[in-house]
Protein backbone atom coordinates (compact mmCIF):
# COMPACT_ATOMS: atom_id res chain seq x y z
CA UNK A 1 0.00 0.00 0.00
CA UNK A 2 3.20 1.88 0.54
CA UNK A 3 4.16 1.81 -2.50
CA UNK A 4 0.66 3.35 -4.29
CA UNK A 5 1.22 6.14 -2.19
CA UNK A 6 4.40 6.74 -3.27
CA UNK A 7 3.63 6.52 -6.78
CA UNK A 8 0.76 8.89 -6.18
CA UNK A 9 3.48 11.57 -4.62
CA UNK A 10 5.89 10.88 -7.47
CA UNK A 11 3.36 11.81 -9.66
CA UNK A 12 2.60 14.98 -8.55
CA UNK A 13 6.19 16.07 -7.84
CA UNK A 14 6.54 14.93 -11.77
CA UNK A 15 3.98 16.79 -12.60
CA UNK A 16 5.31 20.12 -10.86
CA UNK A 17 8.80 19.65 -12.39
CA UNK A 18 7.22 19.89 -15.80
CA UNK A 19 5.19 22.87 -15.38
CA UNK A 20 8.22 24.54 -13.97
CA UNK A 21 10.34 24.00 -17.10
CA UNK A 22 8.25 26.71 -19.08
CA UNK A 23 8.76 29.18 -16.45
CA UNK A 24 10.36 32.11 -17.42
CA UNK A 25 14.17 32.59 -15.89
CA UNK A 26 13.92 35.68 -14.68
CA UNK A 27 11.24 34.89 -11.86
CA UNK A 28 12.93 33.72 -8.77
CA UNK A 29 12.48 30.19 -7.78
CA UNK A 30 10.16 30.88 -4.63
CA UNK A 31 7.52 32.50 -6.88
CA UNK A 32 8.06 30.10 -9.56
CA UNK A 33 7.21 27.57 -7.11
CA UNK A 34 4.91 29.12 -5.06
CA UNK A 35 2.22 29.49 -8.11
CA UNK A 36 2.33 26.04 -8.20
CA UNK A 37 1.96 24.49 -4.26
CA UNK A 38 -1.95 24.41 -4.69
CA UNK A 39 -0.90 21.80 -7.34
CA UNK A 40 1.55 19.70 -5.31
CA UNK A 41 -0.79 19.44 -2.41
CA UNK A 42 -3.72 18.21 -4.81
CA UNK A 43 -1.77 15.34 -6.13
CA UNK A 44 -0.78 14.31 -2.39
CA UNK A 45 -3.96 14.39 -1.40
CA UNK A 46 -5.44 12.73 -4.54
CA UNK A 47 -2.69 9.83 -4.44
CA UNK A 48 -3.86 9.29 -0.41
CA UNK A 49 -7.17 9.15 -1.43
CA UNK A 50 -6.67 6.75 -3.51
CA UNK A 51 -4.46 4.71 -1.36
CA UNK A 52 -6.91 4.93 1.31
CA UNK A 53 -9.34 3.59 -1.46
CA UNK A 54 -7.17 0.64 -2.07
CA UNK A 55 -6.67 -0.25 1.95
CA UNK A 56 -10.18 0.16 2.87
CA UNK A 57 -11.07 -2.44 -0.37
CA UNK A 58 -8.45 -5.13 0.19
CA UNK A 59 -7.22 -4.33 3.88
CA UNK A 60 -9.86 -2.97 6.24
CA UNK A 61 -12.66 -4.63 7.87
CA UNK A 62 -16.40 -5.89 6.67
CA UNK A 63 -18.94 -4.80 8.96
CA UNK A 64 -21.16 -7.66 9.29
CA UNK A 65 -24.55 -8.65 11.36
CA UNK A 66 -23.74 -11.29 13.71
CA UNK A 67 -27.89 -12.16 13.09
CA UNK A 68 -26.98 -12.78 9.77
CA UNK A 69 -24.47 -15.37 10.51
CA UNK A 70 -23.79 -19.02 11.57
CA UNK A 71 -21.26 -20.04 13.55
CA UNK A 72 -19.71 -23.25 14.95
CA UNK A 73 -17.14 -24.59 17.09
CA UNK A 74 -14.71 -26.84 15.50
CA UNK A 75 -14.65 -30.46 17.70
CA UNK A 76 -12.30 -32.73 18.26
CA UNK A 77 -14.01 -36.20 18.35
CA UNK A 78 -15.78 -39.62 17.00
CA UNK A 79 -15.45 -39.10 13.10
CA UNK A 80 -18.01 -41.07 11.35
CA UNK A 81 -16.99 -42.06 7.69
CA UNK A 82 -20.72 -42.55 6.18
CA UNK A 83 -22.75 -40.77 3.52
CA UNK A 84 -26.01 -40.25 3.45
CA UNK A 85 -27.96 -41.30 0.07
CA UNK A 86 -31.75 -42.26 -0.95
CA UNK A 87 -32.12 -45.38 -2.32
CA UNK A 88 -35.57 -46.96 -3.90
CA UNK A 89 -36.83 -50.49 -3.56
CA UNK A 90 -36.68 -52.83 -6.24
CA UNK A 91 -37.53 -56.47 -7.31
CA UNK A 92 -34.61 -58.55 -6.68
CA UNK A 93 -34.66 -59.73 -10.00
CA UNK A 94 -36.61 -58.84 -13.26
CA UNK A 95 -36.41 -61.27 -16.08
CA UNK A 96 -37.67 -59.62 -19.70
CA UNK A 97 -40.08 -60.92 -21.97
CA UNK A 98 -38.64 -61.32 -25.47
CA UNK A 99 -40.30 -63.56 -28.47
CA UNK A 100 -38.33 -66.35 -29.86
CA UNK A 101 -40.59 -66.24 -33.20
CA UNK A 102 -42.09 -63.20 -34.76
CA UNK A 103 -46.12 -63.14 -35.45
CA UNK A 104 -49.35 -61.61 -34.92
CA UNK A 105 -50.72 -61.08 -31.68
CA UNK A 106 -53.88 -63.32 -31.66
CA UNK A 107 -54.26 -63.18 -27.40
CA UNK A 108 -52.79 -61.02 -24.19
CA UNK A 109 -53.58 -64.46 -21.85
CA UNK A 110 -52.68 -62.63 -18.74
CA UNK A 111 -52.30 -58.76 -18.07
CA UNK A 112 -49.96 -56.16 -16.21
CA UNK A 113 -50.40 -57.06 -12.23
CA UNK A 114 -51.09 -60.40 -12.49
CA UNK A 115 -48.82 -63.00 -10.52
CA UNK A 116 -47.44 -66.26 -13.19
CA UNK A 117 -46.02 -68.85 -12.71
CA UNK A 118 -42.61 -70.71 -14.72
CA UNK A 119 -44.49 -71.73 -17.86
CA UNK A 120 -47.31 -69.70 -17.95
CA UNK A 121 -48.31 -68.54 -21.35
CA UNK A 122 -48.86 -64.86 -21.51
CA UNK A 123 -49.51 -63.90 -25.21
CA UNK A 124 -50.53 -65.99 -27.90
CA UNK A 125 -49.17 -65.37 -31.05
CA UNK A 126 -49.71 -66.89 -34.84
CA UNK A 127 -47.56 -67.09 -38.27
CA UNK A 128 -49.16 -68.32 -40.99
CA UNK A 129 -45.49 -68.62 -42.61
CA UNK A 130 -44.50 -70.83 -39.74
CA UNK A 131 -47.25 -72.90 -40.77
CA UNK A 132 -46.39 -73.45 -44.24
CA UNK A 133 -42.54 -74.30 -42.92
CA UNK A 134 -44.03 -77.16 -41.03
CA UNK A 135 -45.84 -78.28 -43.16
CA UNK A 136 -42.97 -78.37 -45.80
CA UNK A 137 -40.58 -79.81 -43.56
CA UNK A 138 -43.11 -82.74 -42.72
CA UNK A 139 -43.43 -83.59 -46.52
CA UNK A 140 -40.16 -83.36 -47.37
CA UNK A 141 -39.66 -85.87 -44.26
CA UNK A 142 -42.16 -88.64 -45.74
CA UNK A 143 -40.62 -88.29 -48.73
CA UNK A 144 -37.06 -88.84 -47.67
CA UNK A 145 -38.56 -91.72 -45.48
CA UNK A 146 -40.00 -93.24 -48.92
CA UNK A 147 -36.71 -92.89 -50.88
CA UNK A 148 -35.12 -94.81 -48.18
CA UNK A 149 -37.44 -97.64 -47.83
CA UNK A 150 -36.90 -98.16 -51.32
CA UNK A 151 -33.08 -98.16 -51.13
CA UNK A 152 -33.51 -100.69 -48.00
CA UNK A 153 -35.69 -102.87 -50.66
CA UNK A 154 -33.73 -102.94 -53.26
CA UNK A 155 -30.37 -103.68 -51.35
CA UNK A 156 -31.83 -106.05 -49.65
CA UNK A 157 -32.91 -107.70 -52.93
CA UNK A 158 -29.46 -107.07 -53.99
CA UNK A 159 -28.32 -108.69 -51.16
CA UNK A 160 -30.09 -111.89 -52.00
CA UNK A 161 -29.31 -111.84 -55.10
CA UNK A 162 -25.60 -112.01 -53.87
CA UNK A 163 -26.19 -115.09 -51.49
CA UNK A 164 -27.98 -117.04 -54.33
CA UNK A 165 -24.67 -116.32 -56.03
CA UNK A 166 -22.30 -117.35 -53.48
CA UNK A 167 -24.72 -120.78 -53.05
CA UNK A 168 -24.22 -121.61 -56.79
CA UNK A 169 -20.65 -120.96 -56.77
CA UNK A 170 -20.14 -123.03 -53.59
CA UNK A 171 -22.17 -125.96 -55.22
CA UNK A 172 -19.91 -125.33 -58.25
CA UNK A 173 -17.10 -125.68 -56.50
CA UNK A 174 -17.88 -128.94 -54.97
CA UNK A 175 -18.89 -130.34 -58.23
CA UNK A 176 -15.27 -129.34 -59.67
CA UNK A 177 -13.61 -130.76 -56.63
CA UNK A 178 -15.53 -134.00 -57.05
CA UNK A 179 -14.53 -134.61 -60.95
CA UNK A 180 -10.95 -133.69 -60.01
CA UNK A 181 -10.77 -136.38 -57.65
CA UNK A 182 -11.95 -138.89 -59.77
CA UNK A 183 -9.79 -137.72 -62.73
CA UNK A 184 -7.22 -137.69 -60.29
CA UNK A 185 -7.86 -141.53 -59.08
CA UNK A 186 -8.34 -142.53 -62.71
CA UNK A 187 -5.06 -140.90 -63.77
CA UNK A 188 -3.11 -142.29 -60.90
CA UNK A 189 -4.29 -146.37 -62.35
CA UNK A 190 -3.79 -144.49 -66.19
CA UNK A 191 -7.19 -145.54 -67.14
CA UNK A 192 -7.74 -141.73 -68.45
CA UNK A 193 -5.33 -139.68 -70.31
CA UNK A 194 -3.25 -136.96 -68.61
CA UNK A 195 -4.20 -134.08 -70.16
CA UNK A 196 -8.40 -134.87 -68.94
CA UNK A 197 -6.66 -134.87 -65.17
CA UNK A 198 -4.76 -131.55 -65.86
CA UNK A 199 -8.42 -130.15 -66.92
CA UNK A 200 -10.30 -131.04 -64.20
CA UNK A 201 -7.83 -129.58 -62.18
CA UNK A 202 -7.79 -127.22 -63.70
CA UNK A 203 -11.68 -126.22 -63.73
CA UNK A 204 -11.89 -126.96 -59.57
CA UNK A 205 -9.12 -124.25 -59.15
CA UNK A 206 -10.70 -121.72 -61.55
CA UNK A 207 -13.93 -122.46 -59.38
CA UNK A 208 -12.07 -121.71 -55.89
CA UNK A 209 -10.50 -118.55 -57.24
CA UNK A 210 -14.13 -117.59 -58.73
CA UNK A 211 -15.63 -118.46 -55.10
CA UNK A 212 -12.18 -116.23 -53.17
CA UNK A 213 -13.43 -113.06 -55.78
CA UNK A 214 -17.32 -113.58 -55.26
CA UNK A 215 -16.78 -113.65 -51.34
CA UNK A 216 -14.64 -110.76 -51.63
CA UNK A 217 -17.15 -108.92 -53.67
CA UNK A 218 -20.07 -109.05 -51.51
CA UNK A 219 -17.79 -108.06 -48.57
CA UNK A 220 -16.89 -104.80 -49.94
CA UNK A 221 -20.86 -104.51 -51.38
CA UNK A 222 -21.87 -105.34 -48.02
CA UNK A 223 -19.17 -102.42 -46.61
CA UNK A 224 -20.93 -100.35 -49.12
CA UNK A 225 -24.41 -100.63 -48.69
CA UNK A 226 -24.45 -100.14 -44.36
CA UNK A 227 -22.24 -97.01 -45.46
CA UNK A 228 -24.85 -95.95 -47.71
CA UNK A 229 -27.72 -97.20 -45.08
CA UNK A 230 -26.00 -95.22 -42.27
CA UNK A 231 -25.90 -92.32 -44.52
CA UNK A 232 -29.26 -92.26 -45.21
CA UNK A 233 -30.17 -92.77 -41.43
CA UNK A 234 -28.19 -89.90 -40.28
CA UNK A 235 -29.59 -87.71 -43.00
CA UNK A 236 -33.26 -88.84 -41.88
CA UNK A 237 -32.77 -88.67 -38.35
CA UNK A 238 -31.41 -84.78 -39.30
CA UNK A 239 -34.56 -84.02 -40.59
CA UNK A 240 -36.86 -85.56 -38.14
CA UNK A 241 -35.27 -83.40 -35.94
CA UNK A 242 -35.45 -80.64 -38.43
CA UNK A 243 -38.94 -81.01 -37.97
CA UNK A 244 -38.90 -81.62 -34.14
CA UNK A 245 -37.44 -78.12 -34.51
CA UNK A 246 -40.02 -76.53 -36.53
CA UNK A 247 -42.52 -77.99 -34.42
CA UNK A 248 -40.91 -76.92 -31.41
CA UNK A 249 -40.98 -73.01 -33.38
CA UNK A 250 -44.82 -73.06 -33.57
CA UNK A 251 -44.85 -73.80 -29.41
CA UNK A 252 -42.84 -70.64 -29.20
CA UNK A 253 -45.89 -68.92 -30.74
CA UNK A 254 -46.49 -69.37 -27.05
CA UNK A 255 -44.50 -66.30 -25.01
CA UNK A 256 -44.34 -67.84 -21.45
CA UNK A 257 -43.20 -66.60 -18.33
CA UNK A 258 -39.36 -67.90 -17.26
CA UNK A 259 -39.85 -67.80 -13.49
CA UNK A 260 -42.77 -66.73 -11.05
CA UNK A 261 -43.49 -63.64 -10.17
CA UNK A 262 -45.57 -60.93 -11.51
CA UNK A 263 -45.90 -59.14 -14.65
CA UNK A 264 -44.56 -55.72 -14.28
CA UNK A 265 -45.64 -54.40 -18.03
CA UNK A 266 -46.89 -56.21 -21.60
CA UNK A 267 -45.96 -53.57 -24.35
CA UNK A 268 -48.38 -55.40 -26.91
CA UNK A 269 -50.99 -55.08 -28.37
CA UNK A 270 -54.20 -57.50 -30.06
CA UNK A 271 -53.14 -57.69 -33.52
CA UNK A 272 -49.57 -55.97 -33.37
CA UNK A 273 -47.20 -57.83 -35.31
CA UNK A 274 -43.97 -58.64 -33.54
CA UNK A 275 -40.14 -59.24 -34.62
CA UNK A 276 -38.47 -62.66 -33.23
CA UNK A 277 -36.03 -61.00 -30.12
CA UNK A 278 -38.01 -58.14 -29.52
CA UNK A 279 -38.55 -57.38 -26.04
CA UNK A 280 -42.58 -57.02 -25.06
CA UNK A 281 -42.56 -56.76 -20.97
CA UNK A 282 -41.04 -57.61 -17.61
CA UNK A 283 -41.60 -60.37 -14.74
CA UNK A 284 -40.41 -59.30 -11.69
CA UNK A 285 -39.50 -61.80 -8.97
CA UNK A 286 -41.07 -61.02 -5.87
CA UNK A 287 -39.18 -63.54 -3.49
CA UNK A 288 -36.73 -60.47 -2.11
CA UNK A 289 -36.36 -57.01 -2.64
CA UNK A 290 -33.29 -54.85 -3.14
CA UNK A 291 -32.69 -51.00 -2.92
CA UNK A 292 -31.08 -49.17 -5.95
CA UNK A 293 -29.00 -45.33 -5.09
CA UNK A 294 -27.38 -43.50 -6.63
CA UNK A 295 -24.19 -41.63 -5.65
CA UNK A 296 -21.82 -38.94 -6.36
CA UNK A 297 -18.90 -39.91 -8.35
CA UNK A 298 -16.99 -38.19 -6.21
CA UNK A 299 -16.71 -41.11 -3.93
CA UNK A 300 -16.36 -43.39 -6.62
CA UNK A 301 -12.82 -43.99 -5.45
CA UNK A 302 -14.29 -45.13 -2.26
CA UNK A 303 -17.20 -47.07 -3.19
CA UNK A 304 -16.88 -50.75 -3.45
CA UNK A 305 -19.12 -54.44 -2.73
CA UNK A 306 -19.30 -55.91 0.34
CA UNK A 307 -19.75 -52.11 2.37
CA UNK A 308 -22.53 -52.02 4.97
CA UNK A 309 -24.88 -49.40 5.02
CA UNK A 310 -28.53 -48.84 7.53
CA UNK A 311 -31.81 -48.46 5.86
CA UNK A 312 -34.31 -46.29 8.21
CA UNK A 313 -38.00 -46.64 7.48
CA UNK A 314 -40.93 -46.05 9.90
CA UNK A 315 -38.32 -45.22 12.48
CA UNK A 316 -36.87 -48.38 12.20
CA UNK A 317 -33.46 -49.55 10.89
CA UNK A 318 -32.62 -52.91 8.70
CA UNK A 319 -28.96 -53.58 7.79
CA UNK A 320 -28.06 -53.62 4.43
CA UNK A 321 -24.50 -54.86 2.14
CA UNK A 322 -23.74 -53.19 -1.39
CA UNK A 323 -23.78 -56.05 -3.51
CA UNK A 324 -23.12 -54.42 -7.20
CA UNK A 325 -21.52 -51.28 -8.75
CA UNK A 326 -22.92 -50.24 -12.23
CA UNK A 327 -19.68 -48.81 -14.28
CA UNK A 328 -21.90 -46.19 -16.01
CA UNK A 329 -21.86 -42.42 -14.66
CA UNK A 330 -24.62 -40.37 -15.59
CA UNK A 331 -25.29 -36.96 -14.61
CA UNK A 332 -22.02 -36.88 -11.94
CA UNK A 333 -23.54 -39.83 -10.37
CA UNK A 334 -23.49 -43.65 -10.58
CA UNK A 335 -25.99 -46.71 -9.69
CA UNK A 336 -25.37 -49.25 -6.88
CA UNK A 337 -27.72 -51.88 -5.37
CA UNK A 338 -28.04 -52.88 -1.69
CA UNK A 339 -29.45 -56.29 -0.50
CA UNK A 340 -30.94 -57.16 2.46
CA UNK A 341 -28.61 -58.41 5.14
CA UNK A 342 -31.59 -60.36 7.74
CA UNK A 343 -35.08 -58.87 8.38
CA UNK A 344 -36.59 -56.91 5.30
CA UNK A 345 -39.55 -54.42 5.97
CA UNK A 346 -43.17 -56.08 6.16
CA UNK A 347 -45.39 -54.70 2.99
CA UNK A 348 -41.97 -53.88 0.88
CA UNK A 349 -43.45 -52.34 -2.15
CA UNK A 350 -41.30 -51.10 -5.80
CA UNK A 351 -40.24 -47.58 -5.96
CA UNK A 352 -40.47 -47.25 -1.93
CA UNK A 353 -38.11 -44.71 -0.92
CA UNK A 354 -35.44 -45.92 1.72
CA UNK A 355 -33.07 -43.18 3.48
CA UNK A 356 -29.56 -44.96 3.75
CA UNK A 357 -26.47 -44.18 5.31
CA UNK A 358 -23.70 -45.79 3.87
CA UNK A 359 -20.55 -46.46 5.71
CA UNK A 360 -17.39 -46.06 3.86
CA UNK A 361 -14.30 -46.78 6.27
CA UNK A 362 -13.69 -47.18 10.32
CA UNK A 363 -14.73 -44.59 12.61
CA UNK A 364 -11.59 -42.53 13.56
CA UNK A 365 -10.59 -39.75 16.24
CA UNK A 366 -9.95 -36.56 14.67
CA UNK A 367 -10.91 -32.58 14.11
CA UNK A 368 -13.89 -31.59 12.10
CA UNK A 369 -16.42 -28.71 11.56
CA UNK A 370 -20.21 -28.62 10.55
CA UNK A 371 -21.16 -28.48 6.65
CA UNK A 372 -21.38 -25.00 5.15
CA UNK A 373 -21.97 -23.07 2.25
CA UNK A 374 -18.56 -21.69 2.87
CA UNK A 375 -17.11 -24.81 0.83
CA UNK A 376 -18.85 -24.18 -2.46
CA UNK A 377 -17.04 -20.88 -2.42
CA UNK A 378 -13.90 -21.23 -0.48
CA UNK A 379 -13.28 -25.18 -2.16
CA UNK A 380 -12.43 -25.95 1.53
CA UNK A 381 -9.13 -23.93 1.08
CA UNK A 382 -9.81 -21.24 3.55
CA UNK A 383 -12.61 -20.36 6.44
CA UNK A 384 -13.29 -17.11 8.94
CA UNK A 385 -12.38 -17.65 12.19
CA UNK A 386 -13.92 -16.05 14.88
CA UNK A 387 -11.51 -14.17 17.70
CA UNK A 388 -12.24 -14.93 21.40
CA UNK A 389 -14.53 -11.74 22.08
CA UNK A 390 -16.54 -13.24 19.15
CA UNK A 391 -16.32 -9.31 17.61
CA UNK A 392 -13.98 -10.08 14.55
CA UNK A 393 -13.10 -13.22 12.13
CA UNK A 394 -10.23 -13.18 10.46
CA UNK A 395 -9.82 -15.01 7.00
CA UNK A 396 -7.38 -18.34 7.42
CA UNK A 397 -5.95 -21.40 5.42
CA UNK A 398 -7.29 -24.51 5.99
CA UNK A 399 -7.29 -28.37 4.78
CA UNK A 400 -9.89 -30.51 4.49
CA UNK A 401 -10.06 -34.18 4.92
CA UNK A 402 -12.74 -36.60 4.00
CA UNK A 403 -16.63 -35.90 4.33
CA UNK A 404 -19.64 -37.68 5.91
CA UNK A 405 -23.34 -36.09 5.79
CA UNK A 406 -22.83 -34.18 8.62
CA UNK A 407 -19.09 -32.94 9.06
CA UNK A 408 -16.12 -31.99 7.37
CA UNK A 409 -12.76 -33.17 8.11
CA UNK A 410 -10.20 -30.72 9.32
CA UNK A 411 -6.31 -31.53 8.73
CA UNK A 412 -4.62 -28.60 9.16
CA UNK A 413 -5.87 -24.73 10.25
CA UNK A 414 -8.10 -25.17 12.88
CA UNK A 415 -7.78 -26.40 16.59
CA UNK A 416 -11.08 -27.67 18.89
CA UNK A 417 -12.72 -25.17 20.79
CA UNK A 418 -12.13 -22.49 18.17
CA UNK A 419 -15.25 -20.86 16.83
CA UNK A 420 -15.84 -20.83 12.50
CA UNK A 421 -18.31 -18.96 10.15
CA UNK A 422 -19.87 -21.32 7.85
CA UNK A 423 -22.30 -19.21 5.85
CA UNK A 424 -22.60 -15.80 4.15
CA UNK A 425 -19.38 -16.15 1.90
CA UNK A 426 -20.66 -14.90 -1.32
CA UNK A 427 -20.40 -11.37 0.45
CA UNK A 428 -17.54 -11.86 1.77
CA UNK A 429 -15.12 -11.11 -1.10
CA UNK A 430 -11.85 -10.54 -0.68
CA UNK A 431 -11.71 -8.79 2.74
CA UNK A 432 -9.40 -10.45 5.17
CA UNK A 433 -10.97 -9.20 8.56
CA UNK A 434 -14.75 -9.31 9.31
CA UNK A 435 -15.98 -7.05 12.22
CA UNK A 436 -19.23 -8.56 13.53
CA UNK A 437 -21.99 -5.81 15.17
Amino acid sequence: MFYILLNGICFALGSFCMLDMDIKIEQTKWQKRKKYVPFIAGGIILSALLSWLALGRFSSTLRVKERDLSVATVEEGKFEDYIYIDGQAAPIRVVQISTEEGGIVREKVVEEGAHVKEGDVIVQLSNSNLDLEIMNAESELAEKQNMLRNTQISMEQEALDNKTEQRQQDMEVRRKQRAYEQQKALWEENLIAKETYLQAEEDWQLAVDKQKLLNDRMEKDEKYRQAQLDQMNDNLANMRQNVLMVRQRKENLCVRSAINGELGSLNVELGQNVAAGQTIGQVNDLSDYKITAQIDQNYLDRVSTGLKAVASTNNKEYQLTLKKIYPEVKDQRFRVDFVFDGERPENIRSGQTFHLDLQLGDPKTCIFIPKGTFYGVTNGNWIFVLDKEGKKAYRRKIRIGIQNARYYEVLEGLEPGESVILNGYDAFGNYNILKIN
